[in-house]
């Protein structure tokens, strides 16, 4: 007996120990790359409770609180809502935490990079804490994260758009011909794929024999709105350039598919349900990778973008005599890290200056908090209580939630493009 306990305590103390490890090696890389682990783990949960868990939340007393209990599908949506409800108040504590902090001298800094057993700890206790609340807070979640979920795609929007003219900027800033070669190969490729791909989409959702005209309609406007945009974007009148409308152009093509590969199952316009079983999986799979990657890609680009999302430090870092900084974006990232490492400090530096924070930490946390609500409405059919195993994404709510992000996709970039000729008093640099 005495060797049974004492085996189990070298394998809990071998267990801690390697979990310290764990937490120690984070501390000393960057902190996004965990927090992006954090994310993926609820994401994964939230998955697996919504197909597994609707026996266990029937016996739980105050949430089946019904005379006659309702169908399993409601009870998988709550799981998947409870699940994004303790990962929403996480990351949107941290997010009110880290308002303010502009500085590396900041306390809160090494919180933000450090700590991260407690933090793992803190998410565990959050996400077992939504399952304790009553049905009605649960709703009220539901209902305002339709609504955070579209704050969410807004800020990919805007992410993309700042990317795109970043991406054009940094070619033409070259000024060499290789580049503005590449410049119209890459635009030319991009609008060759989103032309091809949507004769596909024709293809596959304006079936013969029956009245499609709304897939039709989709379509048409996605092929108009990508010629529209090279039209404005080469205008004599208009700064612009042909790569930032291809980019656009593409995006809308894929959000065009992925609204009409959302349609229900068993629409007759839908050219996907004839395959219902292998076409469910890759939904699955597709769907749950590119909900990640687009977490993940907005994360990151909140630390690079150079519009909203850069914090303005109190005072930049020195510059040396040809305008290089002294202090690289890594050399501040790596500053507070936990494991008491000092920053080496470059030749010209003083160990008192300010070292700016090189990213809004707040707005990333937000990011995710904002991330978590359109997780749930992913993987809930945004709201729908039929919702199917092995299936995500699917139902009209689904379709039009893409439709209209397209359109405002489409209408903020042409805005970016015609700002400055109706507003010349304005400065849009």
């Amino acid at each position: 007996m005495w060797v049974a306990t004492c085996a189990a305590s070298c394998c809990a103390s071998c267990a801690c120990e390697a979990c310290k490890g764990i937490a120690g090696g984070i501390s000393r890389k960057s902190a996004r790359i965990a927090y992006c682990g954090i994310f993926t783990m609820s994401l994964l949960l939230a998955w697996l409770l919504r197909d597994f868990a609707e026996p266990l939340l029937e016996k739980i007393p105050w949430i089946n609180t019904f005379v006659d209990t309702p169908g399993k599908e409601w009870f998988e949506t709550q799981a998947v809502l409870r699940v994004s409800f303790g990962n929403f108040i996480f990351f949107a504590g941290f997010a009110s935490l880290m308002i303010g902090v502009k500085d590396q001298r900041d306390q809160r800094d090494s919180w933000h990079h450090g700590g991260w057993m407690v933090k793992f700890i803190l998410w565990a206790i959050m996400i077992v804490l939504a399952f304790l609340l009553p049905n009605w807070v649960l709703n009220a979640y539901g209902t305002v994260s339709k609504f955070g979920s579209g704050l969410f795609l807004l800020v990919q929007v805007l992410i993309l758009l700042d990317f795109t003219h970043n991406w054009n900027d940094a070619w033409v800033a070259k000024d060499e011909q290789f580049w503005y070669i590449a410049l119209l190969v890459a635009s030319l490729g991009c609008y060759v794929i989103s032309f091809v791909f949507s004769g596909f989409l024709f293809h596959w959702f304006t079936a013969s024999g029956h009245n499609c005209q709304l897939n039709t309609f989709f379509l048409v406007t996605t092929v108009m709105l990508g010629i529209a945009f090279a039209l404005i974007a080469l205008h004599p009148k208009i700064n612009g350039s042909l790569l930032p409308a291809a980019v656009i152009a593409l995006y809308c093509t894929y959000l065009s598919y992925s609204a009409l590969s959302s349609e229900p199952r068993d629409y007759e316009c839908n050219g996907l349900h004839k395959h219902v079983a292998a076409v469910s999986t890759g939904t699955l799979v597709m769907g749950m990778m590119t909900t990640l990657l687009s977490v993940v890609y907005s994360a990151v680009r909140a630390g690079s973008s150079s519009t909203f999302l850069s914090p303005s430090p109190p005072s930049s870092p020195r510059a040396g005599s040809r305008g290089k900084p002294l202090l690289t974006e890594r050399d501040m990232e790596g500053g507070n890290d936990s494991d008491g490492e000092e920053m080496k400090m470059t030749r010209g530096s003083k160990r008192d200056d300010p070292r700016p924070v090189t990213y809004v930490y707040s707005f990333f946390y937000l990011i995710f908090a904002l991330a978590s609500m359109y997780s749930a409405m992913l993987l809930t059919g945004w709201g729908n209580s039929n919702i199917q195993e092995d299936i995500i994404d699917v139902g009209w709510s689904s379709v039009w939630v893409r439709i209209v992000t397209q359109w405002i996709t489409a209408g903020l970039y042409i805005w970016s493009l015609i700002a400055p000729m109706v507003l010349p008093d304005r400065d849009f640099s």
